[in-house]
């Protein structure tokens, strides 16, 4: 209605029919002949349309990332789903560096990695179900090489639920002691997941409990990208409450 619009925008109901009238004009809104109500008219949505077309999602991370790694001081992975699983195209370090063979070209654990329960969570179960049995049965992944170990079949879909009901998935110890590990996934304006990004280094530097700054800062910033990818984070916001880390 005018007057939520003239509240949201912090001006008097006369000064935003003013603007909604110029807008009106040229399309970037419409009126509802019954209700009253406005809404994005035509031009509007071409403009948004144009705009998710302009936005890589790989880019856009890249880019972002640079940002966190230097904020929080520890290593980051950006990992996409590839033709052998979760696939990683990105690492930066932090200053506290922690003995991780990780690469861009290495490819996480379904099962076994806070990185691969977020895809498990988030792709389509056809998808996940498939390339499990892969896993399990020792086929696939960049030269035989998986990073984590696995966990049994009812564990991993505890954890899938889990990751799906509060958004992230967190490891302890695992798969390298002494490690923690922290992942969100990144959404484009379908809702379908596009990339996840995860948070990785030694314990005492990488909280995982409920409410820690660094699990907050992670889901801030995954929810930034999925933002500007489009994607509507009120439609299914997970609940800020974090999950209990798979040990």
């Amino acid at each position: 209605m005018l007057r939520d619009i003239a509240h949201s925008a912090d001006v008097t109901p006369a000064q935003a029919h003013a603007y909604l009238v110029s807008f009106r004009k040229i399309g970037l809104v419409e009126q509802d002949a019954t209700s009253g109500l406005y809404r994005v008219g035509p031009f509007g949505l071409q403009l948004g349309l144009a705009r998710l077309r302009s936005v890589d999602a790989l880019r856009l991370a890249s880019s972002a990332v640079a940002g966190l790694v230097e904020e929080i001081d520890l290593m980051v992975t950006v990992t996409v789903w590839g033709a052998f699983g979760p696939t990683i195209i990105q690492v930066l370090e932090g200053s506290r560096q922690v003995h991780v063979n990780l690469r861009a070209g290495a490819v996480y654990s379904l099962s076994g990695t806070a990185t691969g329960r977020v895809f498990g969570a988030f792709l389509p179960k056809t998808t996940v179900q498939e390339h499990l049995a892969v896993e399990r049965a020792g086929m696939g992944g960049a030269q035989g090489e998986r990073i984590g170990a696995e966990i049994g079949d009812a564990l991993f879909w505890d954890a899938v639920a889990e990751t799906r009901r509060f958004g992230y998935s967190a490891a302890e110890g695992s798969p390298i002691p002494g490690v923690n590990a922290i992942s969100a996934p990144v959404f484009d304006y379908t809702g379908q997941m596009q990339l996840a990004v995860t948070v990785i280094g030694p314990a005492t530097a990488v909280d995982i409990r409920p409410n820690s700054a660094l699990t907050k800062r992670l889901a801030a910033f995954t929810a930034d990208l999925s933002a500007q990818l489009g994607y509507d984070l009120g439609a299914t916001a997970p609940s800020p409450t974090p999950i209990a880390a798979i040990t």
